[in-house]
């Protein structure tokens, strides 16, 4: 038994003083401060001064992805056992089924990556990379059998992940069937490789290209388009991933507006990081920032509007799309063609401690801070109430978040296993103190305690959201 004493807890309704008392791997009580159990045998952590919070849930992440003739560099194990570092107790990553590939397989080769293997708990979307009748059928047996409650297609990658509108359309109509929850990827692909090849014939190979070739209005398109497909399958539940673009949001809010089965995430890296000043870093430098969708310009209102909708709820959860790859030998495939760098960015390890900067700099809420990061993914995803709130019956996944410490971000402290950050040198008012999954500390006092192998895998149930 632990009894964590002297703390703020903070759910999405917002903070208050409370002590809790963890049996097992659950929460078993929540008492006013100091009415709890006085002797016993339990371990009593003194969480004065600090935040007691849900272990956050990242709902996009890509462990040992292939992608662009290269893997993901974080393994389950490394990736997992990073975000512990950071405060996140559960991911949901994506297992993927390829065009021709049979999605019951291309789910059982993720399972056979993660078990074992994983630090913390996690769950699985599903990427469909060939809509079919056989896919179809599929999506009905991982809904009911194998806790599988989401399904993600591509607009982008022709030749790789791309979906059509009929395809889409089709997968779709099975979503609004069987409750499921469609996340799009809402880029104009085939706009964009026209926009890519006409680039690389006039000579711009710099990474800042990548960003110039995936311009706001081919993700606004696609998202707009999106929308109203999901209004053909009679208003099939809707999740946007990584949006990035003001005028994305604006057809997202416009569809919540009219009460849509829409919802969105935006990621970290749209809140803070740009295309002038990293994409466009000298040299080759700004492959380290290579993501899509990709960041968007200083000069317009994009994190602004992005802070804006996070506190309107027109943007719901942030997740981090977790994707790293070295600079050495994997960012470096792209180097005289902009086209050719893996895309991705690893940030599974600072979401919580980014999100928090946002309450310190009047952006966001307490209760919202955990609603973004841990509640409302939870609920969005059927993990609700087992995981994203402190809560008698729930998981005892719990962070003590410390707002009196610093964190300083970079290469030589982080726990991912990157040869460079994309966060070098940030600083947050604040630090992830202490970390406890079902039960278990896995940080507290600067060292680790963890193991992989505790980390189990999570059937999901349907969105919470859904009408």
């Amino acid at each position: 038994m632990i009894l964590i004493k002297g703390g703020t807890v903070v759910g999405p309704t917002g903070p208050y003083p409370a002590d809790v008392l963890v049996v097992g791997e659950q929460v078993a009580a929540i008492f006013a401060p100091d009415q709890g159990p006085q002797e016993g045998d339990f371990e009593t952590i003194d969480a004065t001064g600090k935040y007691v919070i849900p272990g956050g849930v990242d709902a996009h992440t890509h462990m040992e992805l292939p992608f662009g003739g290269t893997f993901a560099s974080d393994t389950f194990d490394t990736g997992t056992r990073a975000a512990a570092w950071g405060g996140t107790t559960t991911i949901i990553d994506f297992a993927v089924q390829r065009t021709g590939e049979v999605v019951q397989d291309g789910l059982a080769a993720w399972h056979g990556k993660a078990d074992g293997n994983c630090h913390v708990d996690y769950a699985f979307h599903m990427i469909l990379g060939g809509v079919d009748d056989e896919s179809l059928k599929a999506m009905d047996t991982l809904v009911t059998d194998e806790g599988i409650t989401s399904f993600k297609l591509f607009m982008a990658y022709p030749g790789v992940f791309y979906s059509d509108d009929g395809q889409i359309l089709r997968a779709m109509q099975k979503a609004r069937d069987n409750g499921a929850m469609i996340m799009m990827h809402a880029e104009n692909g085939p706009a964009i490789d026209v926009l890519v090849k006409q680039a690389l014939e006039r000579g711009e190979t710099d990474p800042i290209h990548h960003g110039l070739t995936r311009p706001e209005a081919l993700e606004a398109e696609a998202t707009s388009r999106a929308i109203w497909l999901a209004g053909v399958a009679a208003d099939c539940p809707l999740y946007i991933v990584h949006l990035s673009a003001s005028k994305a949001l604006e057809q997202v809010a416009a569809a919540r507006d009219l009460g849509r089965n829409v919802f969105a995430e935006t990621c970290p890296q749209y809140l803070y990081l740009t295309l002038e000043d990293q994409l466009g870093a000298p040299g080759f430098e700004g492959a380290k920032w290579v993501c899509s969708t990709p960041l968007r310009s200083k000069h317009e209102t994009h994190r602004a509007d992005l802070w804006k909708g996070l506190r309107s709820n027109d943007l719901s959860v942030v997740s981090t799309d977790h994707c790293p790859f070295c600079f050495k030998d994997q960012k470096e495939l792209g180097i005289g063609d902009f086209s050719k760098i893996p895309n991705g960015i690893g940030s599974v390890e600072h979401r919580v401690d980014l999100l928090y900067q946002g309450v310190v700099d009047g952006k966001l809420s307490l209760g919202r801070w955990v609603e973004t990061i841990a509640t409302t993914p939870a609920r969005m995803f059927g993990l609700y109430p087992k995981k994203g709130i402190i809560a008698p019956g729930s998981d005892a996944d719990i962070v003590l978040y410390d707002p009196a410490a610093r964190t300083r971000i970079g290469v030589e402290t982080h726990h991912m296993n990157m040869d460079h950050s994309a966060w070098e040198g940030y600083e947050i008012a604040g630090k992830v103190d202490t970390v406890i999954s079902r039960g278990r500390i896995l940080v507290k006092d600067g060292a680790y305690h963890g193991a992989k192998g505790h980390g189990q895998f999570v059937r999901r149930g349907l969105s919470d959201y859904l009408i």
